[in-house]
C-alpha cells in the first residue's frame, strides 16, 4: 500500500477527490495517511472526519513551516506528497529533501500562468483577460522554483467567448481531478 500525504490550504477539493477515488477502487493501492494543513481550513475538518492524522500548522512561525513539516512526514515517511491547494512556498530544503516525491496540480497549462501569485481564481482572470483561446492543468513535480518542476500530465479546454473566470474554473476543476487521479495512479 503506497502512503500519501496531503498539503492543503483551503477547501482540500482534489483531496475529496483522491480519497473518492481510492474508495471506489481507482486507486486501490494507494491510501492517505496524513494530511497537513499551514492556516485554518475546512480540508483539515473533513480530514478528521475521515479519521486521517491531520494537523494544522497556522500558528507556526514561517520560518519553521517546513521543518515542522518534514518533521512530520519523517514520522510515517510517505511515498508521495500532494500539494492540494497549498499556498505556502516551499522552500528550497525542503523540495531538496524531498525531490521527487512532491507533486502539485496547477490551473492553468504551465509555464503559462504559473509563479508566485497565480494560483486559483487568479489565474483563470487572467487567462479571460488576455484573450486565450485555451487553457487546462497541470500536474507536475516540485521545484525550488515555483511551477517550474518537470510536467507530469497536462490537459486542455477550449474557452469560449462567454466563458468567465468562474466558469473556465469549473471546466479546469473537472480536468485538474481527472489529470491528478491519472498522475498518482501511474506514480
Amino acid at each position: 500500500m503506497k502512503k500519501i500525504a496531503i498539503l492543503v490550504s483551503g477547501k482540500g477539493t482534489n483531496m475529496q477527490h483522491i480519497l473518492l477515488a481510492i474508495k471506489n477502487g481507482t486507486l486501490s493501492n494507494f491510501r492517505v495517511n496524513l494530511v497537513i494543513s499551514d492556516r485554518c481550513c475546512s480540508a483539515i475538518q473533513y480530514s478528521l472526519k475521515e479519521k486521517i492524522r491531520s494537523f494544522s500548522l497556522e500558528k507556526i512561525k514561517k520560518k519553521f513551516l517546513f521543518k515542522e513539516i518534514n518533521n512530520i512526514l519523517l514520522k510515517d515517511i510517505p511515498h508521495i506528497i500532494i500539494l492540494s491547494g497549498f499556498l505556502s512556498i516551499l522552500d528550497e530544503e525542503f523540495c531538496e529533501k524531498w525531490i521527487g516525491k512532491v507533486i502539485n496540480i496547477h490551473p492553468s497549462l504551465l509555464p503559462k500562468y504559473g509563479g508566485k501569485g497565480m494560483y486559483g481564481i487568479k489565474v483563470h482572470q487572467e487567462v479571460i483577460k488576455n484573450k486565450e483561446k485555451i487553457s487546462g492543468a497541470t500536474v507536475h513535480y516540485v521545484s525550488k522554483d515555483v511551477d517550474k518542476g518537470d510536467i507530469i500530465l497536462k490537459k486542455s479546454c477550449k474557452i469560449y467567448s462567454e466563458d468567465t473566470p468562474i466558469s473556465l474554473s469549473q471546466k479546469v476543476s473537472l480536468i485538474e481531478r481527472e489529470i491528478l487521479i491519472k498522475s498518482i495512479k501511474n506514480f
